[in-house]
């Protein structure tokens, strides 16, 4: 008996007692490659093959700390990383061609070795995630794993769009870090770099503000939660409501913790600060910051609210710059998101501060406020090294041509912007939102706002939509975006993420080479790896 257990410890050391997993019989990497030229044979990936680097990048770990991701889950461990002068034979090698984009890469499996050759270490992660999509599903099913067969191929690629974002509301429903993470290691399956987080609204405050403390002691909870629909609304006459008190914000080390995560996955994360609208987290928390001064409660529905932030006093700008100064302080982002959509004039034509700005500007009209407010917003961000973004609205008046616009209410915004030279993410309603239902018979679905967008209808997004080839160039990329008015569980998050987002990831990565066909063909394989991940996707393209 002695003899027995030490001989199976011998072949757990050298694995060579597990099980061989032969190569899937088709490669279908979802986004859609630029080249896939297969070849003969396979190369056998096991726990023994090293990782040799070849250049060097202060952000290569990320890329082995990635492999190893991947290959936990098969293997139970990661892989031995080495340096190297020239390509390892049996080995994973991973290479910079200069010639190549940052984000580029060509993945060459043979039989012999396998070839990362990128043009830096951004391409040579997005060539780890289409390793992961070669690993035979069936690697993750069994134990005792000791090698898995890759395909001979060569895969070639590089994104259309440097920007493709996903957007994560946690003001209507908050999620925890944990949560967050999971969502961010989903953007990095899918190949996508930019994680535009909606951290403020009507119905909750979720960033810490060091000089303002009320905004997370008072305007992070509100008193009730709504459950059902808004009396009269669109879809639903009823209002249900959970009396618990719901709330929820993160600290910012919390914050600086997220922003690591992503960045170590070639993420960027851009928050938003809603301004001037949606501000009733914020004049709950400082009621001074309105223009009556009235006692706030925190908003428990989601329609649209009047009170805004007050144009008219000066504290108010004291205000958003103090908090800026400290989100630029947790944000390394090029870009801070501001809002602007959905901000009535209503309180600004009866505020006597209002009229009295309006005055002293010589503006004609009170939705010119909304422009003043954001031209000085977008200075003092400018001062600070960032760039403005902002909702389509906010070129509703003279908007400034530096500011770039994200398009939701439909292309028009976005296709306008674009024609008088403002720089251009387009996230529109018809094809991005992804809190619609996916199906038109809803009996079963999950609670969701509304709407009806399928998986056909993301894939169908055109950014370049009557735009010239001149125009096309401040079509910076695209953004999916999931609202969570009705969505409260990470769960039924992810079962309107997926598998639309990828629908979007392939617009993205291979707007010049699209095809629906094929891309239900391919997949079909993706799903698989939701199933081995344990991940909770819609299975209605597949008839189900």
């Amino acid at each position: 008996m002695k003899n027995l257990f030490l001989l199976f410890a011998l072949c757990s050391t050298l694995s060579g007692c597990g099980k061989v997993i032969p190569a899937d019989t088709e490669i279908a990497v979802v986004p859609k490659p630029e080249r896939v030229t297969e070849g003969q044979g396979v190369f056998p990936l096991t726990v023994s093959t090293r990782v040799a680097l070849l250049f060097d990048d202060e952000r290569l770990p990320y890329v082995t700390a990635a492999l190893d991701e991947v290959l936990m889950p098969v293997f139970g461990r990661g892989l031995e990383v080495l340096e190297a002068d020239i390509p390892v034979a049996e080995a994973v090698n991973i290479v910079r061609d200069e010639a190549m984009p940052a984000d580029g890469y060509r993945l060459e499996v043979a039989p012999g070795r396998v070839d990362i050759v990128a043009g830096g270490a951004q391409g040579a992660f997005y060539a780890v995630q289409t390793l992961r999509q070669l690993i035979p599903v069936a690697a993750y099913d069994v134990t005792n794993v000791r090698a898995v067969e890759l395909p001979v191929v060569t895969i070639e690629d590089k994104p259309c769009l440097g920007y493709r974002g996903m957007m994560l509301d946690v003001c209507r429903h908050f999620f925890t870090v944990d949560e967050v993470k999971e969502a961010i290691d989903l953007m990095a399956m899918h190949k996508l770099d930019v994680f535009h987080w909606h951290l403020t609204d009507d119905q909750g405050w979720r960033i810490e503000i060091k000089k303002y403390p009320k905004l997370t002691e008072v305007g992070s909870v509100r008193r009730r939660t709504l459950i059902g629909r808004d009396p009269g609304g669109e879809y639903d006459e009823n209002c249900k409501y959970d009396e618990t008190p719901y709330g929820g914000f993160y600290t910012q080390d919390e914050i600086r913790d997220v922003v690591d995560y992503a960045a170590k996955r070639f993420i960027t994360v851009i928050p938003e600060v809603e301004f001037p609208g949606h501000a009733v987290g914020a004049l709950a928390s400082y009621p001074w910051l309105g223009c009556t001064g009235e006692q706030y409660e925190v908003r428990q529905t989601w329609d649209i609210d009047d009170r805004v932030f007050c144009i008219g006093k000066e504290s108010t700008f004291e205000f958003i710059e103090g908090v800026l100064e400290e989100v630029v302080a947790l944000f390394p982002s090029e870009y801070i998101h501001i809002g602007g959509d959905e901000c009535p004039t209503v309180m600004w034509e009866k505020c006597p501060h209002c009229k009295a700005r309006m005055k002293a500007e010589r503006l004609k009209r009170p939705r010119q406020l909304q422009n003043y407010a954001t031209a000085r917003v977008e200075k003092f961000l400018n001062a600070h090294g960032r760039r403005l973004i902002g909702w389509d609205e906010i070129l509703e008046g003279d908007v400034t041509p530096t500011a770039t616009i994200m398009s939701w209410r439909g292309a028009k915004g976005g296709i306008k912007a674009a024609k008088q030279g403002n720089y251009v993410i387009m996230a529109p309603t018809t094809n991005c939102y992804l809190d619609y239902y996916q199906t038109r018979d809803t009996a079963g679905e999950p609670l969701s706002i509304g709407g009806y967008l399928p998986v056909e209808k993301v894939y169908a997004l055109d950014p370049y939509e009557q735009l010239t080839p001149e125009e096309q160039g401040y079509i910076l990329g695209v953004q999916a975006n999931l609202w969570t008015e009705y969505i409260a569980t990470w769960p039924h998050a992810q079962y309107m993420l997926l598998p639309r987002l990828s629908a979007l990831a392939e617009v993205g990565w291979s707007l010049d080479r699209k095809d629906y066909g094929d891309y239900l063909r391919r997949v079909r394989r993706l799903v698989k790896l939701y199933d081995a991940y344990g991940y909770n996707y819609a299975k209605h393209i597949f008839g189900e």
